[in-house]
């Protein structure tokens, strides 16, 4: 059982932050590659058996049919024809295939007569010097997992998701491997589950960052609208985060729930462990929209205060001139008997007048905090 206890470690051997050097996930294959195929090796009690040259799928399929143990098939993006004979020769179900091939699907898991088949999304956070209104917060991507009794097959779409630095750490652990493809499957599961949770972290600082310049005080300059811009914004990357969270809970709950005829009994509890974590970071993603709405709001009844506000003071001042206006249109009329009209002190007592009324309404207002 010292397998069992070491294997968070294997799996998750450190949580670095996607906002200091861009995460665990490794660049794809070579655009250079001809194949779909990334990496096809077999496993036998837990070590990748070595070959002289690189193994063909249908190569490793012998293999394995002829020594025991199972075959690890890595594709990228694969080609409905690249694909069609490795499902032949697995026994694939034809709508699991055609999801694969297609992508832009939603996180499930889906049992078959001799298979499971279990898409994750992966989320990679986008490196930004200044959060916009057009940022680009994070990236997503898809793999996609056939678990049989000796084969284990993922297809990748997208740039992000790479599993090569994975497979490497499983095979520096044979008793792990040992356990068969399902072991790989909870391997796969923690990490992309271990993506969510530096990605929260990484969002988390975003929106930290911009609820604290919406209620900093000091901001007279800032042209009004775009804190909104970048708040819509921050809300839509959230929302693509959560479709890839939200709906792969309840598949992680049945792994680890249900008692599966491919799944090892010894790794089924630690699926536990990943929903556990999962859960978590829908906690967390729903908390972020939560928020964002709440910035948002104070965001516009701040610029609609500041509207309200430019309207008392336009009001105060058009109230202060409308006193020598009406003066002047009164004395502006073109009447022969009008006081003070022949005093010699009419006008000045007439314009003190006038401005001691409006240094008058001028002093009432600011002290009222209208100007």
């Amino acid at each position: 059982m010292s397998m069992i206890r070491d294997l968070r470690a294997v799996v998750r051997p450190s949580r670095v932050s996607l906002r200091k050097d861009g995460g665990t996930y490794d660049a794809t294959r070579s655009p250079a590659t001809a194949s779909a195929v990334v990496d096809c090796a077999v496993y036998r009690d837990g070590r990748r058996i070595e070959t002289e040259t690189p193994l063909t799928p249908h190569e490793a399929v012998r293999l394995v049919r002829r020594d025991g143990g199972f075959v690890w098939i890595g594709l990228h993006e694969p080609t409905e024809a690249e694909f069609s004979g490795i499902a032949s020769e697995f026994g694939l179900h034809p709508l699991a295939v055609e999801d694969a091939v297609q992508a832009h699907q939603r996180p499930k898991l889906e049992r078959y007569d001799d298979s499971l088949f279990t898409v994750f999304k992966t989320i990679h956070y986008v490196e930004h010097d200044q959060l916009d209104a057009n940022s680009e917060v994070v990236e997503s991507g898809e793999v996609m997992c056939f678990t049989g009794r000796d084969f284990f097959i993922t297809v990748r779409h997208g740039g992000q998701g790479s599993l090569r630095a994975l497979r490497h750490r499983l095979q520096d652990d044979p008793e792990l491997l040992s356990k068969g493809p399902s072991a790989v499957l909870h391997a796969i599961a923690d990490h992309v589950v271990d993506g969510y949770i530096a990605v929260a972290d990484a969002v988390q600082d975003d929106i930290d960052e911009v609820e604290t310049e919406v209620f900093s005080p000091g901001r007279k300059g800032a042209p009004r609208g775009t804190d909104a811009g970048r708040i819509y914004q921050l809300k839509r990357e959230v929302l693509e985060f959560k479709r890839a969270v939200s709906p792969l809970l309840r598949p992680m709950q049945l792994l680890s729930e249900r008692p599966m005829r491919l799944i090892d009994p010894d790794i089924q509890k630690y699926f536990r462990d990943v929903a556990d974590h999962l859960a978590r970071v829908q906690e967390q993603v729903l908390g972020f929209d939560e928020l964002l709405n709440s910035i948002l709001q104070a965001n516009l009844a701040q610029a609609s205060v500041a509207q309200n506000e430019d309207m008392r003071k336009i009001t105060s001042w058009a109230a202060i001139i409308a006193v020598p206006t009406m003066v002047c249109g009164v004395y502006g009329m073109n009447f022969d008997h009008m006081p003070e009209l022949h005093w010699r002190y009419g006008y000045p007592a007439i314009m003190g007048f006038t401005v001691a009324i409006c240094v008058g309404i001028h002093r009432t207002l600011k002290r009222n905090g209208w100007l």
